[in-house]
């Protein structure tokens, strides 16, 4: 997620499309005092996992909350999803973004995938419920894995779906180390692609899109909301057996923090959510990953202009 080329036009382009998308939904800013007193007694612990998007949601989260009068201590890049998740359930953080379908394959460890968004969202409301949390209401936004290529290669080896790399003797893919062991990754690709052949090579702080860029790998895992695949540098190849699943992004909180901030605090965290569509959401990862903002400020600009601060 941190491509270092493509610089004047397509840095205006970017500039461009970020202050289109944080204009989309603009609404009044008011109501703010509703709740502020309560709020004040309430204590919001955030932790999000370690890539940008995490932490742009994290930054809109939080810095919505304050403005509402919410005391939020914020924990940011704490790892993989399993290891945010015993954060939580440890006690350590009591909020953070989650795609649900991560909670359903990953954490849940549900066999099969569910047919539509809505059941995803369910399933994992159902897992997180059974286990002292909850989730507030999903994203319009979804951002699932993707598996990403340069266009010059899959063009060479003749693939548009994930199905055909098959015909491809070996190939090498990389991805975050927790991709070794998911269902909507490498072990998706092996078992439901049956995809034997792949050879897997773990980040560490090197993105993906490097790797590309330098040819050391053929493919890797990355993200439909990443702002290089909205170049035509790169392919994201079909998921046409439908690995990757329904991701729709969905705060986790616990039960106690859902009591204690009540319907003011879950309409200050919904209110934010219900503006992440995928053109805002694609713009502000490119704010950050290429133009090389900050987090913190690409999320202020969002807020103020959605009157969300």
């Amino acid at each position: 997620m941190f491509r270092k080329h493509t610089r004047r036009a397509a840095k205006a382009a970017f500039s461009i499309s970020l202050g289109v998308a944080l204009l989309i939904g603009l609404v009044a800013a008011g109501g703010g005092a509703a709740g502020t007193t309560r709020s004040s007694a309430v204590t919001v612990t955030i932790g999000t996992k370690n890539f940008t998007e995490e932490f742009v949601l994290g930054q809109l989260y939080k810095q919505a909350l304050e403005a509402k009068g919410y005391k939020v201590n914020y924990n940011e890049s704490i790892g993989s999803s399993e290891l945010i998740d015993t954060a939580i359930t440890s006690g350590k953080i009591n909020f953070y973004p989650e795609y649900m379908g991560i909670i359903v394959s990953d954490l849940a460890k549900h066999p099969a995938p569910q047919p539509s968004a809505l059941a995803t969202y369910n399933a994992a409301k159902a897992f997180e419920e059974g286990r002292g949390l909850t989730l507030l209401n999903r994203t319009p936004f979804f951002d699932a894995d993707s598996f990403v290529m340069l266009r010059s290669k899959a063009k060479k080896l003749h693939v548009t779906r994930i199905s055909q790399m098959k015909k491809v003797k070996h190939f090498s893919y990389a991805g975050y180390p927790e991709c070794k062991t998911r269902p909507t990754c490498l072990v998706g690709l092996k078992k439901v692609y049956g995809l034997k052949q792949v050879k897997f090579v773990p980040l560490s702080s090197i993105s993906v899109y490097t790797l590309l860029n330098q040819k050391k790998i053929t493919a890797g895992d990355g993200f439909s909301t990443d702002a290089q695949l909205q170049s035509r540098k790169y392919i994201a190849l079909k998921d046409n057996k439908h690995i990757f699943g329904f991701q729709n992004v969905a705060p986790v909180i616990t039960k106690q923090l859902a009591t204690e901030g009540g319907a003011a605090f879950a309409a200050a965290v919904n209110a934010v959510s219900a503006k992440l569509t995928i053109k805002a959401i694609v713009a502000m990862n490119t704010a950050v990953s290429i133009d090389k903002k900050t987090p913190a400020d690409v999320a202020d600009a969002f807020l103020k202009a959605n009157g969300l601060k």
